[in-house]
């Protein structure tokens, strides 16, 4: 794919984070441009691909935008905005009176994500990305790490849609329109590991966390989960025995939180005690 040549003085700087920075639009508002930091080329370039295969699936997500460079050689995405959108999340700590409503329309997206098939050839395996997660981990000890693989080897295959990073302010809504976001870590595999980064948002974080992060207080944060669980499983099954399956995929999180963290989480890690 080749980038479309753009100049930085078409654009204000409004943020920036670990890989690059955002700008806006100075005359659309609807436009918005995410720019990695210098020699970082391959990495838009893979997003982008990505996001137009899962795309191209018919999973709601925004169209993909367009592949560009600026005129010092810096690469990254222009897109264009969904105006008026609110998160999952966000919603829920403005409207709490709703919580069980947009629990029931975030189940049902997520039901439907996980209903969708892949073609393996175009994503990755979720249980191959733990067992890269898991090998490259410090804090683990080797007989830990026996148990998590052979944990993780032996959770059922199957070849169905995975956000692979299912929080509720990773999904948004404007009217009737709703849409995942954030699909960097999108893959294949069983919708546990998903589930399990719903789970952690709403039980396993802590109360600083959730508030900052989610916009809600952490009683709110539960709700949702006790108002989502019973939409995507099921009304006939007890929440304490889901919650009892979901947990251990809650606590492989940690491996994602201890890489990007560089030291142990014992707090998630207690969800593991199943397996450790």
């Amino acid at each position: 794919m080749e980038a479309i040549k753009i100049s930085l003085d078409d654009y204000v700087l409004f943020g920036g984070g670990a890989n690059g920075e955002s700008y806006d639009h100075k005359k659309d508002p609807s436009v918005m441009l995410k720019l990695y930091f210098p020699g970082k080329i391959q990495q838009p370039l893979d997003e982008m691909l990505l996001a137009r295969k899962v795309y191209e699936l018919g999973i709601p997500t925004p169209e993909p935008g367009e592949y560009v460079v600026t005129e010092d050689g810096r690469y990254g995405i222009r897109f264009h905005r969904i105006l008026g959108k609110k998160s999952y999340s966000r919603a829920v700590g403005d409207n709490p009176e709703k919580v069980e409503q947009y629990a029931a329309e975030f189940a049902q997206m997520c039901l439907e994500l996980h209903a969708t098939e892949v073609n393996p050839a175009d994503f990755e395996d979720v249980k191959v990305r733990y067992h890269k997660l898991l090998e490259a981990n410090k804090f683990f000890t080797v007989k830990e790490k026996d148990k998590l693989s052979k944990f993780i080897s032996e959770v059922p295959d199957t070849t169905k849609a995975i956000h692979g990073d299912l929080q509720y302010s990773n999904a948004i809504f404007v009217g009737d329109k709703r849409y995942f976001i954030d699909l960097g870590d999108f893959c294949y595999g069983n919708n546990m590991f998903d589930l399990g980064m719903v789970y952690l948002c709403c039980y396993l974080s802590d109360e600083d966390f959730i508030s900052q992060t989610y916009h809600m207080p952490k009683s709110l944060a539960m709700k949702f989960w006790d108002s989502f669980a019973p939409v995507y499983f099921g009304k006939d099954i007890p929440l304490k025995e889901i919650e009892e399956q979901i947990r251990p995929y809650a606590g492989l999180k940690t491996l994602i939180i201890e890489r990007d963290t560089q030291r142990p989480m014992p707090e998630f890690r207690a969800a593991l005690s199943t397996i450790l």
